[in-house]
């Protein structure tokens, strides 16, 4: 699929404007992870790169005391945690932001922590994790999630699925670059299963179906639904072969 072809951006929007997540992930996830960052600085300083419609942007805003900033190039994901701002009563704390992670408008060391879930892989997550480095004060943390083989012997349908993302490796080559890039490794853990299901690929579900009759017509649209309702069907009968792992990284 190319994402230049006008159609296939109309209908990759169609399913994902509106949704409350853009990867894997959930509130459960977001809280374990903090609770590991034991040291994090009382009234944090967080940024969320790739933030998406922000969900977890603003689950990080009423789990910490801190000032969370959300980040993503998609001004409509922007507009989206702007309403989510708003609506939580969190402008005195919270900022929505349009940027491009690969050229942050921001200081050496700003950030008690930066998060990215599902996003890193944009950059690659060894690049990724070199150039937000000098944002993070000393002592501060990274906490990301990246997609991870969890077994070898895929099948050809995942197989097939991660072609576009060759970099996909098992968790311990991706805690090898963690420490190749200078961090501690603090604590990292697989997403359940139900992090996929809740906000993510059961929303997709539905709006499949939505679309699939307000494009009943038009078989180049129902193609393209058609494969991203074959991304969630390998997921449901292969989750054991390839995940999101969390990783919980700290700036020595």
């Amino acid at each position: 699929m190319d994402f230049n072809d006008p159609k296939f951006k109309e209908i990759f929007f169609a399913i994902h404007s509106d949704m409350p997540r853009e990867g894997p992930g959930n509130e459960a996830s977001l809280l374990r992870a903090l609770s590991f960052m034991k040291e994090l600085a009382q009234d944090p300083c967080i940024l969320d790169i790739g933030c998406g419609p922000g969900t977890q942007t603003v689950d990080l805003a009423q789990h910490t005391r801190g000032v969370v900033l959300g980040l993503d190039n998609h001004a409509p994901f922007i507009q989206d945690l702007d309403q989510k701002i708003a609506a939580h009563n969190l402008g005195h704390r919270m900022l929505a932001l349009v940027g491009d992670m690969t050229n942050l408008p921001f200081r050496d060391r700003s950030f008690d922590c930066i998060w990215s879930e599902g996003a890193a892989y944009l950059m690659g997550f060894e690049n990724a994790l070199k150039n937000w480095k000098s944002l993070i004060k000393p002592g501060g943390y990274l906490t990301v999630t990246e997609a991870v083989w969890l077994k070898t012997g895929a099948p050809e349908p995942v197989r097939k699925l991660w072609e576009e993302y060759p970099d996909l490796k098992d968790i311990e080559a991706n805690v090898e670059i963690i420490k190749s890039c200078g961090y501690k490794l603090v604590e990292h853990f697989t997403l359940p299963v139900e992090a996929w299901w809740e906000n993510y690929y059961t929303p997709q579900e539905e709006r499949h179906k939505v679309l699939r009759s307000k494009y009943a017509g038009d078989p180049e649209a129902l193609k393209i639904i058609e494969v991203s309702q074959m991304e969630i069907d390998i997921y449901r009968d292969y989750s054991d072969y390839y995940g999101y792992e969390f990783f919980i990284c700290r700036v020595q």
